[in-house]
């Protein structure tokens, strides 16, 4: 079967970057790697984070609610502990838009872009999170009908919505790259989320790798 590949761009968004309200360090300077990415496939998947102002996670619904604070924690509608963030990307405003130097019209044929997190009940990492209503992940349908194989993950942050992306890409069958230099980190000890990886089958490699692995 003839190998099919995708490229993830995970939520490069102005929120995440220097200036946003839940900026990553150096989060735009994966802005010109991403570019040229977008030239090397056919098709290219961008998600969003597109949330509901009254988000649980947030720290206004926290603070407002609970009296608690950014960075702490709280348990999810799952059940989870988690991370009580900075209001961010809420749908509709500037913050939720992409970095205003990521090209689109570098996309050599189709992209697609997949929002998720706009319920305030769930705040998901994962670009395959939100699911139809079968239960399925709506992503992992979309990219199984175009008959991908091969999914290639970059965006922001490495150690939260790119891993989790890459680790439900990989649970659901795909052969997943991570391309590290395309990525930024919250933290700077990325050492669980490649730990988390190599568990599950995660690859990952550098933008120059990328050529050598396309002519296998």
């Amino acid at each position: 079967m003839k190998t099919k590949r995708a490229l993830i761009v995970v939520d490069l968004q102005k929120d995440f970057c220097p200036g946003g309200s839940l900026a990553v360090q150096d989060g735009d300077k994966i802005v010109p790697v991403v570019n040229d990415l977008l030239t090397k496939f056919d098709l290219v998947i961008f998600t969003k984070d597109w949330h509901h102002s009254n988000m649980y996670g947030f720290e206004s619904y926290q603070l407002r609610e609970y009296g608690k604070h950014a960075f702490e924690t709280y348990v999810n509608e799952q059940g989870k502990e988690d991370v009580i963030w900075p209001d961010h990307c809420v749908e509709n405003t500037e913050g939720a838009e992409f970095h205003p130097d990521l090209d689109l019209s570098k996309c050599k044929k189709d992209f697609y872009i997949f929002k998720k997190g706009n319920m305030p009940h769930f705040h998901p990492y994962s670009g395959f999170a939100e699911v139809n209503e079968d239960n399925e992940s709506e992503l992992g349908v979309f990219l199984k009908e175009k008959g991908i194989t091969e999914i290639y993950v970059c965006g922001l942050a490495l150690d939260y919505c790119v891993k989790d992306t890459a680790l439900d890409g990989a649970k659901l069958g795909f052969d997943t790259y991570v391309i590290k230099n395309a990525c930024k980190a919250v933290n700077s000890d990325t050492t669980d989320t490649y730990k988390a990886f190599n568990v599950e089958g995660v690859m990952y490699a550098d933008t120059w790798v990328l050529d050598y692995l396309f002519q296998k």
